[in-house]
């Protein structure tokens, strides 16, 4: 008789526990389900808290190969700047004879995003000109040039192409 009723003591003892573990994990649920936000954590201020929504995608190990095999440049950026009015596109050249297609003045240089629906170019203005970099290009240092993007058609999080003339990057980030 002593064995069975330690056994049910224990049984029972294991339904409380059960049965608390289930009505807490519920409880926390619906509290962080409410209006009330969750506290920061300690030194932090709330604005460093939250998560940024779009995460540059780093290309790929061999596309980064195949951009500086053949075309001789990497660090290939697509930048949303001046509130989204202008498009930057950048890139860093490591062979300079590779890389002369990207700063041809000839080949028209474009932007193409197949979400939006748009193909933006290099504005061309009355006494700067082109708003790229056609120089020579020098090995080590970084070039850009921006596409106009009025309407703000192409947002950060969109998967852009940038085409100069035989050149093409395809599936880069804006930031």
């Amino acid at each position: 008789m002593f064995k069975k009723s330690t056994i049910t003591t224990q049984l029972l003892l294991f339904a409380v526990f059960f049965a608390s573990s289930i009505v807490l994990s519920t409880a926390q649920a619906q509290s962080v389900q409410g209006n009330e936000k969750p506290a920061a954590p300690a030194g932090k201020s709330p604005a460093a808290a939250v998560p940024y929504r779009y995460r540059p995608v780093p290309l790929a190990k061999r596309a980064r190969q195949y951009y500086a095999l053949i075309w001789g440049v990497d660090s290939l950026a697509v930048k949303s700047v001046e509130s989204g009015e202008i498009i930057r596109f950048s890139y860093r050249v490591l062979d300079a004879d590779k890389a002369k297609a990207l700063n041809d003045k000839k080949s028209e240089p474009s932007l193409i995003d197949p979400r939006a629906g748009v193909k933006l170019v290099v504005p061309s203005l009355e006494k700067v000109g082109q708003l790229r970099q056609s120089s020579t290009p020098v090995a080590g240092k970084a070039y850009w040039m921006a596409f106009s993007n009025k309407g703000r058609y192409v947002k950060p999080g969109h998967h852009v192409s940038v085409v100069i003339g035989n050149f093409r990057a395809d599936g880069l980030v804006v930031q």
